[in-house]
């Protein structure tokens, strides 16, 4: 049985709590290995290290920061597979899908690896005679960063690789059921030659780990991707503390379908989008919001398009549908299908926990599909992370985009058309921070920002260039070379 530690100051050692907690696989319930139960005094311990890291980090040149990055991209296209295959054990996601997440990591690593040449400031005029003005990023100092099971790998290289580049040191708390790849991770950033104490890895529940990160007054940033509930905690507490917060959170994801689509392409995208993952990201698409006159053609498609849907271990490559990541993600899921029959949306397929073809070990729901959904109806306004989705007949795009930006989210959203116009419109009248265009509602790319408007996050974003305003401040330095006092708006004016 594998045992995972914590890894701090560049050393792998367990909380002085001395328990751990089974890991177990979703599939059939197998218990994988045990992970260390931290402490609060764990975290403070990868503070400290952290914290006398950073100080000699901070003044290694950028590039040289970036050598580093570019290791870590090695390794990880090196050990793509080995990753994939842990991922897909310890939370479900298809081998493929695990594969594509894998080499998330892997472009990031790569790219952000190139931003050590970069990370541009700006050179202005100054507005007075023999001086100079320019602005430059300076690392925040310490990141806390908090991670989720959906995209273990992904999601952390999108908060740890930017956060490193830019001169910062990080502890970092990943989700409780995804603790094995975390660790397979750390130990690609200590293969990379990475200096001890930039990197800490501390395994441990939200409610004390978490807290701890949140609490602990020497860690200046925490980035959280995650529930709102526990996002909405973490930025009122940062706030009391005047620490920085950057938080990505839920997502109510909308396909629009207008009757000029090509709705075989539009089925394609709405079934990869609602059931790739189970419906487990928070760009799945949760709703279809679909013109009345092509609604039945469209439902017929994709339900034809869920029959061939293939339940069971991800590892087994001829499998569609993995399974969801815990019971009580489970029993959540059955119980917003209850929510819908009971609103009087229209069950079409799916709505049962999976206990046949020997599944009934493993968290496994069918692909569920409503319709007659109205958009004020539960189902189609709160986020059920799992494989249901709710269509919802519209008149036309000006009800569309009504629909589209009634939730509370604003992650992301779709639109299949023909017309260019009403693409324009949709490009900027839905209130989402990514729109696809004929495609669904997932498959961001790493050199893009990712994140969302209103509840979806509080404005900042992982991935692109943009994930670097997170983890620097900006500097504003003048050099006088006048050989007097100049006195700005006065002197000059």
């Amino acid at each position: 049985m594998e045992r995972y530690v914590n890894y701090i100051n560049g050393e792998w050692v367990p909380s002085e709590s001395g328990e751990f907690a089974k890991n177990t696989n979703p599939v059939n319930g197998e218990v994988l290995g045990e992970v260390t139960v931290s402490t609060a005094e764990d975290v403070d311990r990868a503070v400290q290290a952290a914290k006398e890291a950073q100080k000699k980090w901070a003044l290694v040149p950028a590039p040289e920061r970036a050598d580093v990055l570019y290791e870590v991209a090695y390794l990880l296209k090196e050990r793509k597979e080995h990753l994939a295959q842990i991922l897909t054990k310890e939370m479900g996601k298809v081998i493929a899908e695990a594969r594509g997440e894998v080499q998330e990591a892997i472009d990031m690593a790569f790219y952000m690896a190139g931003e050590g040449r970069r990370l541009f400031g700006e050179t202005v005029p100054s507005e007075l005679r023999d001086k100079f003005a320019m602005s430059v990023r300076v690392p925040v100092g310490i990141a806390g960063l908090i991670t989720p099971w959906n995209f273990p790998i992904a999601i952390a290289s999108w908060k740890s690789l930017p956060a490193l580049v830019a001169g910062n040191a990080v502890v970092w708390k990943p989700a409780s059921e995804t603790p094995f790849l975390a660790a397979e991770f750390v130990k690609i950033y200590e293969e990379a030659g990475l200096p001890k104490g930039l990197v800490n890895l501390v395994f441990g529940s939200g409610s004390v780990v978490g807290n701890a990160i949140v609490e602990h007054p020497e860690i200046d940033l925490v980035s959280f991707t995650g529930s709102n509930e526990v996002g909405a905690k973490i930025n009122g507490r940062a706030g009391e503390l005047l620490k920085r917060t950057s938080l990505e959170m839920g997502g109510k994801n909308a396909v629009t379908v207008l009757e000029d689509a090509d709705l075989d392409l539009a089925a394609d995208g709405i079934v990869w989008s609602a059931f790739g993952t189970s419906g487990q990201r928070c760009t799945a698409c949760s709703r279809v919001i679909v013109q009345e006159s092509v609604k039945e053609a469209l439902e017929q498609k994709v339900l034809e398009k869920m029959k061939g849907l293939k339940l069971g271990d991800g590892l087994d490559e001829s499998v569609d549908v993995g399974p969801v990541i815990n019971r009580s993600a489970l029993e959540k899921i059955h119980e917003y299908v209850k929510i819908g029959k009971e609103e009087g949306a229209k069950l079409l397929a799916g709505g049962e926990i999976v206990t046949e073809n020997g599944l009934d070990k493993g968290n496994f729901y069918q692909p569920t599909l409503f319709t007659d959904v109205k958009s004020d109806m539960r189902i189609g306004q709160e986020e059920i992370f799992g494989p249901v989705v709710s269509f919802i007949p519209v008149k036309d795009l000006d009800k569309a985009i009504e629909v589209n930006n009634s939730v509370k989210y604003g992650l992301s959203s779709s639109i299949f058309t023909a017309d260019v116009n009403k693409v324009f419109r949709a490009m900027r009248d839905f209130d989402t921070g990514i729109v696809y265009v004929n495609a669904g509602t997932t498959g961001a790319e790493i050199h893009l920002p990712f994140g969302g408007t209103k509840g979806t996050g509080n404005g900042h974003r992982d991935s692109g260039v943009a994930s670097l305003d997170v983890f620097t401040e900006w500097r504003s330095v003048y050099v006088d070379y006048s050989g007097k006092i100049q006195r700005a708006q006065i002197d000059n004016y």
